[in-house]
């Protein structure tokens, strides 16, 4: 588990992945925190925050150096491999130790123990891609893979942890900037003459922008209207602050979603839909690649419509209303004439089946039970898996005097992303709004469990509680984002992208505390919770 809190932030997954454990598995988990995962794990790896890229490396390194490769897989089925080795080469366990904070014989001890292992899975979540080097930082886990052959078969393999219902989904129907349906490459010629003949329109040969390309256009007045459906951005995105004053200056703002966001709230429209995984019909795609039947359970409520309903009502009023009202089913036969990798789920195989893996390009097609099974076929089907190299580079959001304390943003286990579909209920346990600090750090700084305190960034400054942690690192911070409306966290977490994503380095802002003067004769309000 890298970067994965999986305990808090897929609790069912967890379940499973404990059954394993309690069947003989031993479980790692590599985080810059002590966390309810680690807490279950036979080993825990306390990196710094951010360091990830070394600490793999390191391990690499050390594959090589004790000649724990798997030689066979790597001449058969990669390429890159002597640059790679040579890459690796000044990781050493000792310069990994100290760039890391990982004691030389654990980083030994992970490194031997997985590669000597029948079989190896490396889960990991936003712990790993909300960095600047996100893409970088999986990448860096890969090449662990591909060193020992831990991929493409029973009980081995890498493992995105999907954070939230049908985003493989979102991603399979192309909602991504630079693919179309099926993981299809927009600047690929053939591929957009494919669709356009389909769709009968002209697709522009070029990637589109991702969120955050997004808004620096609407920085710039490149655009100025935006449909907006089931996303919060207000909320959720880095330096909200920011983010609002872009959504706040569009011409027209359009909001489709289930409850009256934040955002919805700043919209000149807004469009009640359907909850996706309770109120409507269609397929939904898990972690595993297996497309699933969706069935409505409820009706929607009052307003709200079916979104297909909505964005073809959308598309008529637009001057085309050719798209008729066509069902869940017929959208689907559509999908599959664009997407060869869907080409032979039909219908009536995902309601017998109970859901089949892609890629599945043919009716008598089983599905693909490993995405990169072809990796052990011989000769190896396709391109051969490439080794990365990839460089170690900190946070950018710096440390210094001003700014000396590290802020990562978690997931609490009873709520989810910005609150709007957990928010409305009580829990016993949700205690997520405060900041948690070290026993260390909290005595440095004269404050206590409890107390009232300013939390400043370079972006600005907001009012927290801290919340003091007996066994938090020193130096390092961390809350919940799940509560903006009493604690706007995102005011003040970093700016910083990835280039190659555009994921915003929420992992790890520089931060500061000061204390908040108190009134003669006001007595500090302190609890004894922690």
């Amino acid at each position: 588990m890298w970067g994965s809190n999986a305990r808090n932030a897929h609790p069912i997954f967890f379940h499973h992945a404990l059954r394993g454990v309690n069947n003989g598995a031993r479980m790692w988990t590599v985080d810059p925190r002590r966390t309810g995962t680690a807490k279950f794990a036979d080993h825990w790896l306390g990196l710094n925050v951010g360091s990830d890229i070394a600490l793999a490396n390191g391990v690499a390194r050390e594959i090589v150096a004790s000649g724990l490769q798997n030689e066979e897989f790597i001449e058969n089925s990669t390429t890159g491999y002597e640059d790679f080795v040579a890459f690796v080469e000044p990781w050493t366990l000792e310069r990994t130790s100290e760039v890391t904070g990982v004691p030389v014989g654990a980083i030994r001890e992970l490194a031997h123990a997985y590669a000597t292992a029948g079989k190896a899975q490396i889960c990991w979540t936003l712990g790993i891609t909300e960095h600047h080097t996100g893409v970088d930082n999986v990448q860096s886990l890969c090449n662990l893979s591909l060193l020992t052959g831990h991929v493409g078969r029973w009980g081995s393999g890498l493992v995105p942890l999907r954070g939230q219902n049908n985003v493989q989904g979102g991603g399979d129907m192309g909602a991504l900037p630079n693919k179309l349906t099926g993981f299809q490459d927009v600047e690929d010629n053939e591929v957009r003459a494919k669709f356009e003949a389909a769709w009968d329109c002209t697709i522009p040969p070029i990637n589109g922008w991702n969120l955050t390309q997004m808004f620096e256009a609407m920085g710039r007045g490149e655009i100025r209207a935006v449909y907006c459906i089931g996303e919060n951005p207000v909320d959720s995105e880095a330096d909200a602050t920011h983010a609002r004053a872009m959504l706040e200056g569009l011409d027209t703002l359009v909001v489709q979603d289930v409850f009256m966001t934040r955002t919805a709230e700043l919209a000149d429209v807004v469009f009640p839909a359907a909850l996706g995984w309770a109120e409507s019909d269609g397929t939904a795609t898990n972690s595993e690649r297996r497309v699933q039947r969706v069935r409505a359970a409820v009706p929607p409520p009052g307003q709200a419509r079916q979104e297909v309903d909505i964005i073809n009502d959308l598309a008529a009023a637009m001057g085309d209303d050719d798209w008729g009202q066509p069902t869940p089913e017929e959208l689907w036969d559509e999908l599959r004439t664009v997407s060869p990798m869907h080409g032979g789920m039909s219908w009536a195989r995902l309601e017998a089946e109970g859901g089949i893996q892609w890629p599945c390009p043919t009716e008598d097609h089983p599905g693909s039970q490993f995405l990169h099974g072809r990796l052990w076929e011989r000769p190896v089907q396709g391109r051969p898996a490439p080794f990365s190299c990839v460089e170690d580079r900190p946070p950018l959001d710096v440390l210094t005097d001003e700014f000396p304390l590290r802020l990562t943003t978690v997931r609490a286990l009873d709520s989810y992303n910005t609150g709007v579909q957990t928010e409305h209920y009580s829990s016993p346990i949700r205690t997520g709004e405060a900041l948690s600090i070290s026993t260390v750090d909290a005595v440095a700084l004269g404050v206590v469990d409890g107390e009232r305190v300013n939390v400043s960034s370079r972006r600005g400054s907001i009012t927290m509680t801290v919340e003091v942690e007996e066994h938090l690192a020193v130096g390092l911070c961390h809350t919940t984002f799940h509560f903006p409306e009493t604690t706007d966290i995102n005011q003040i977490t970093s700016d910083a992208v990835d280039p190659k994503s555009g994921t915003a380095e929420f992992k790890a802002a520089a931060i500061r505390i000061d204390r908040l003067p108190v009134a003669a004769g006001q007595p500090v309000s302190v609890s004894h919770s922690a």
